[in-house]
Parts: C-alpha cells; sequence; structure tokens
C-alpha cells in the first residue's frame, strides 16, 4: 500500500524536534451526518462508527439550539444552522486523510432539508435522505420556530411542490451525484407528497435509490425500525463505496457552478 509522508513538529516544554508522520497514501471518504430539528449527534453515533467501519472518516455534530446550546432553540433559524452544516463540511474536508471528491451527506428530517441544500454549496458525492423536511422558502432568517406559526406546514407538505419552487428541491434538481431517500410508512410528520417531491427533482442524480420502512413512523421509535434504517444506510454505502474503490463508473463529486450566491 502507497504512504504518504508529513514533516512535523513534537513539542517538547519550550521547544520541538522533528518527526515524520507516515499515512496511508490513499485518502478514504468522508460522511457528514445532520440530526433533525430537535435531535442530536447521538442519534447518528451508532451509524456512524459502522460506516466508518467500512473505512470512512465520519463527523457527527449538533446544529445550534441542540444539545449544549439548547438555550438557542427558540432563536435559531435556517440561516444559522445552514452555517453549521457548512462549518462542519468544511472541518470534515479539511481532514487530510479524507478524499474531498468523496463526500457522503447523510441527513434526517430538517437535517435532510439542510444537507440537500448544502449540495449547492460545496462538493457533495453522495446523498442520503431519510425523512427529509421541506419548508417554505420565504422568511429564512426567522427563527425555525416561528415557521410553525407563520407558515401553514401541514397543508404545504400535502401538495406536490415543483423543484423550481423551493430551495432545498432546487438544490437537488442540481445534483449530479447519488442519491438515498428513505421513508417511513407511517409518517405523520412528513408525508408522501414531499418525498415524492425529493424524488421527482433528482432528475440529474446518478443514481436514485427510494425505500420505504414498513410500519416505521417519522422518529423510527421502534427498535426494528431503527435497526432496518441503519441496515438501508449501511449497505446503500458499502455498494457507494465499494463501486468507487474497485473503479466502477460512479458520479463526480457534485460542484456546485458559479453563479448568483445565496446567503448562508
Amino acid at each position: 500500500m502507497p504512504t504518504r509522508d508529513q514533516m512535523i513538529k513534537v513539542a517538547i516544554g519550550d521547544g520541538n524536534i522533528a518527526g515524520t508522520l507516515v499515512t496511508p497514501g490513499t485518502q478514504i471518504p468522508g460522511v457528514l451526518f445532520v440530526h433533525g430539528w430537535g435531535g442530536s449527534q447521538q442519534q447518528y453515533l451508532t451509524r456512524a462508527r459502522e460506516v466508518a467501519a467500512l473505512g470512512c472518516v465520519c463527523l457527527t455534530f449538533d446544529l445550534r439550539g441542540h444539545a449544549e446550546t439548547r438555550t438557542q432553540y427558540e432563536a435559531v433559524s435556517r440561516e444559522h444552522n445552514l452555517v453549521d452544516v457548512v462549518a462542519a463540511y468544511d472541518l470534515i474536508a479539511s481532514n487530510p486523510n479524507v478524499d474531498t471528491s468523496a463526500i457522503a451527506v447523510v441527513g434526517s428530517s430538517y437535517g435532510g432539508y439542510l444537507a440537500a441544500i448544502l449540495t449547492s454549496m460545496r462538493g457533495v458525492k453522495w446523498l442520503a435522505l431519510r425523512a427529509p423536511a421541506l419548508y417554505l422558502d420565504s422568511g429564512w432568517e426567522l427563527p425555525k420556530l416561528q415557521l410553525h406559526r407563520d407558515h401553514d406546514l401541514v397543508a404545504y407538505r400535502k401538495k406536490p411542490i415543483p423543484a423550481a419552487e423551493n430551495r432545498a428541491l432546487r438544490a437537488c434538481m442540481e445534483f449530479h451525484g447519488d442519491v438515498l431517500v428513505v421513508e417511513s410508512e407511517n409518517d405523520s410528520v412528513i408525508p408522501h407528497t414531499v418525498i415524492t417531491s425529493y424524488v421527482e427533482a433528482c432528475t440529474r442524480a446518478h443514481s436514485l435509490t427510494s425505500r420505504m420502512i414498513q410500519g416505521a413512523d417519522h422518529g423510527l421509535s421502534d427498535e426494528g425500525a431503527q435497526r432496518s434504517y441503519t441496515s438501508l444506510l449501511v449497505n446503500w454505502m458499502t455498494e457507494m463505496v465499494q463501486g468507487a474503490r474497485a473503479g466502477n463508473k460512479v458520479a463526480p463529486a457534485n460542484t456546485p457552478q458559479p453563479g448568483p450566491q445565496e446567503s448562508t
């Protein structure tokens, strides 16, 4: 196996000594996990460990307004959380062991919505969405909780949404990588019409896999549903990673094209 040498300095007291860090010459995929609204990175740690076992560098993190920053829950906006996702992406992409042309983003619900938008801003090769949410484009900088009061999200999500009319769907329409969309059969938060809107938006994807978890609710409260989703995700990631390593014809990382910049 080829290796890569990196000259480093080892700090000792007030000085340092020279060293050489030797790492595998072949870089490996990076996988970013984005949790849903009201959740935390804890929900993805087990899955991240299973995906890491495939030979990937994985990163989970807590969106602002969650976990240790829960005090910001009522004030945080989509603007803030998209900045969080971009920062997390940039962190994993800066890891010297990560192949920046082979980065996957996995998102659930609100996290899936943000993950979809991220593909229009950063290079993403693989996109996995579980019960991805949809929101109106208006009120972008308002507190996220206010959207549930000001927007009739229930009615909005019950009707088909043309890709051109929604920021997340527009990003999906321009995405050329591989996509996994997972739906819960008994989801009372994200109806089938939302899943259909996402699937139909991915017209340029290199591949599109759509699966339903039988009997599952939105939060995967049943342990069997949790195991089913983990199995779906890990099997799909295994196929993607092994295909890339085998040199099969897989899509290049989706690279956003220059154009009018959107606020992040």
